[in-house]
């Protein structure tokens, strides 16, 4: 009995190396999206998990022709790649990855590890590159996400986002809504109808007063949630 006890903690020893052996190259490579354990968190360290940094000509080479065409008059010096923890809802760790204007940069890093203190859940933080820079298919996926060269929905004038300085948290769940003169209604992402009903409350809603809303608030953006002619929850502006 003792030599199978023994064996048996052998095997959960290699079994659990091997696991904070692959969470700790996640963490190194910065592979972003991928789940990783707390204890993996504590020994590469919290600090280097939360930073803002000139964009890596790795990530760059992702964002060239998606988020970054070739018209895009934004220079990448005025870019910084963000690097953040989440949780999700149901209390896993992701790595996390957004890249914005520099002069956000820092708000963004304080912003993000407060928001992973608090254990406040982000389901997705990924490049928009991931999903070709389509934003639509990006907040489907319920990603947050910042900086994409592009206009604003329905018109010819550069959104924030193409300067990086908007924000998209858990775009399903809080989506852009707006009220046409006929009646009709217009809402991005266009699967997130259901969502529109703010009185119901799902695991990643934005309400006015909560811990997401006000940190951003502290640091100076302003919440598509408060506009009067239309509602944009996932948005934060500056």
């Amino acid at each position: 009995m003792n030599y199978i006890y023994t064996y048996i903690c052998s095997l959960l020893t290699l079994l659990f190396a091997g696991l904070s052996d692959n969470d700790s190259e996640a963490l190194r490579q910065w592979q972003a999206g991928t789940v990783v354990s707390k204890t993996s968190v504590e020994r590469f360290g919290i600090d280097a998990c939360f930073k803002a940094e000139a964009i890596p000509d790795n990530v760059f080479a992702r964002m060239r022709g998606k988020s970054y065409p070739d018209h895009c008059t934004v220079s990448r010096n005025e870019l910084r790649y963000v690097k953040a923890l989440h949780y999700d809802a149901e209390g896993q760790i992701h790595i996390g990855e957004m890249v914005c204007n520099q002069a956000i940069a820092a708000d963004l890093v304080s912003i993000f590890r407060e928001l992973f203190r608090n254990r406040y859940p982000i389901e997705r933080m990924v490049l928009i590159d991931n999903y070709d820079a389509d934003d639509e298919r990006s907040m489907r996926d319920n990603n947050s996400s910042c900086f994409c060269y592009r206009v604003v929905a329905g018109s010819k004038k550069l959104s924030k986002h193409a300067r990086g300085m908007a924000v998209d948290i858990n775009t399903l769940y809080n989506p852009y809504v707006k009220v046409r003169a006929n009646g009709t209604r217009f809402v991005q992402p266009s699967n997130a109808g259901k969502y529109c009903d703010r009185t119901k409350t799902y695991p990643y809603t934005i309400r006015r007063g909560d811990l997401c809303q006000r940190l951003f608030a502290q640091h100076g953006f302003r919440w598509g949630g408060d506009w009067k002619s239309s509602k944009d929850y996932q948005h934060f502006e500056r």
